[in-house]
């Protein structure tokens, strides 16, 4: 019989029959004792030893429901992105930490995007089931979500439909129109190609309903001109056409109450100024869209895994302007998208949004698994941070980010024991950040085998790092 090491957090038992998670000299398994129709796995004396499949995935949440995410409103929440599978336990462990103390902040545990699956090659089906084990490995019985991040297209919807995911993040970055692409000149609204009739709308519409107006939001007033209007219509109106296609394919597809938008233009070149926000929450309204939070394109630069790049003082000052938006005009959460490491920010969304926030990270978790990694073989690590050099150039492209491989050290040149300082500093951390796919494509599976011998190493690097993401909110 193979010896199993239980992970005690996860005992449970429902109906008369106990579950539990342990490790065997395969990996991880579901034990069950007592009725256990539905699962498939092998007999060792009473128990069902059942492998971590999808189909007993299915079976286990039908028996213990808080094993299924769900909407959570405007609860304040934090995105936990896992680019590997194995690290809801260290997410969970510095969100108990800190409600504990806090305010609750709410985990949404699987959360990915299409292009990342892409490059990890994992499917929204396994985003989802690693998240779940992680939650019954750890005994997590609060709430959760699951965000299908990023959906640019009704297909991208339907993947995710299929497998219960509750939060969706829609993304129509494709549809702005950055500013540097136009001139507006000396012409106005009339001249706007835009598709007037999916928008319900007209030229005439718009200018009645925005010119002349002061739009009274606390203690600011927006006020809107030909050009600013003309302005903000060109940017973001097909983008508001295409979130409206993706809302109602989604409200067809659910049933009310069974999922929550969110809505994303944080991916383009150009800020959203607060007045361009309050034309996407008012045009938004118009068009029936209801949605749980915003990611505009803050001000300043949110590189990946790095702290905000810009100027503080005016930061601060846009962002009351929004979260007041999001107030009068939702309420709805203020969303920070690459959000992971912004530790100056933190505090200007707590005191300014309050409750009202929602935190996205992903690549930093990443990061703290290569951190286990130099602690635990520097050899290895020396090898993906020799790969993430070679492949920075390349694999840069799709990223806003501004690292210069010529300023990471090489790899022989830093001592055992300073290895893990790297993921510290600003050019090695993001080379790291946006390489993960070329590394995972040679280094996958001696990766997660360092993880899953080292895993309790691997949770206190998350677990540390998350407690510093969440320590400023709630």
């Amino acid at each position: 019989m193979d010896e199993l090491k239980v992970y005690e957090r996860s005992r449970i038992e429902a109906e008369a029959v106990e579950y539990f998670l342990a490790r065997g000299s395969l990996g991880k398994v579901l034990c069950v004792r007592g009725q256990a129709v539905g699962f498939h796995g092998e007999r060792q004396g009473d128990l069902l030893v059942c492998p971590l499949t999808a189909a007993n995935a299915v079976v286990l949440r039908v028996r213990l429901p808080w094993l299924r995410p769900q909407p959570l409103g405007l609860q304040l929440s934090a995105g936990c992105g896992d680019r590997l599978g194995p690290a809801t336990p260290g997410h969970l462990r510095a969100v108990a930490a800190h409600n504990r103390r806090n305010a609750a902040i709410a985990p949404i545990l699987a959360q990915q995007s299409m292009r990342e699956n892409a490059r990890t090659g994992r499917s929204p089906r396994q985003v989802m089931d690693d998240a779940m084990w992680g939650v019954f490995q750890e005994g997590w019985r609060e709430p959760w979500g699951a965000d299908a991040d990023h959906l640019k297209t009704t297909a991208d919807i339907d993947l995710c439909v299929a497998v219960g995911y509750t939060f969706y993040t829609v993304d129509p970055g494709d549809h702005v129109v950055d500013e540097g692409n136009w001139e507006i000149g000396d012409w106005g609204l009339g001249a706007l190609s835009l598709p007037w009739e999916e928008l319900g709308d007209s030229p005439d519409g718009l200018r009645e309903r925005y010119l002349g107006r002061r739009f009274e939001i606390e203690e600011f007033v927006f006020e809107f001109d030909e050009a600013s209007l003309t302005r903000a219509a060109a940017k973001y109106g097909r983008a508001l056409a295409h979130t409206a296609r993706m809302y109602y394919h989604l409200a067809a597809a659910l049933p009310p109450g069974a999922f929550e938008l969110e809505v994303s233009v944080d991916e383009t070149e150009a800020p959203t100024s607060p007045l361009e926000h309050v034309y996407i929450a008012l045009e938004l309204r118009r068009l029936g869209v209801q949605w749980v939070s915003l990611a505009p394109r803050y001000v300043g630069r949110f590189e990946k895994g790095s702290d905000y790049i810009g100027d503080l003082k005016q930061f601060d000052a846009e962002l009351a302007q929004h979260a007041a938006i999001a107030r009068v005009l939702g309420p709805y959460k203020l969303s920070i998208h690459s959000g992971s490491d912004k530790f100056s920010v933190y505090p200007l969304f707590s005191r300014h949004a309050g409750q009202l926030v929602h935190l996205k990270t992903a690549g930093t978790s990443y990061l703290e698994a290569l951190r286990a990694i130099a602690r635990v073989d520097p050899g290895f690590f020396r090898e993906i941070l020799s790969l993430a050099r070679e492949r920075y150039d390349e694999d840069r492209a799709t990223y806003h980010v501004s690292a210069e491989v010529g300023r990471v050290p090489r790899p022989e040149d830093v001592p055992d024991e300073d290895l893990p300082g790297l993921l510290d500093q600003f050019d090695a951390r993001e080379v790291l950040h946006v390489t993960f796919g070329s590394v995972l494509d040679h280094y996958r599976q001696q990766l997660m085998e360092m993880l899953a011998a080292h895993e309790e190493e691997h949770y206190a690097a998350l677990e540390a790092h998350f407690k510093r993401h969440l320590a400023s909110f709630g």
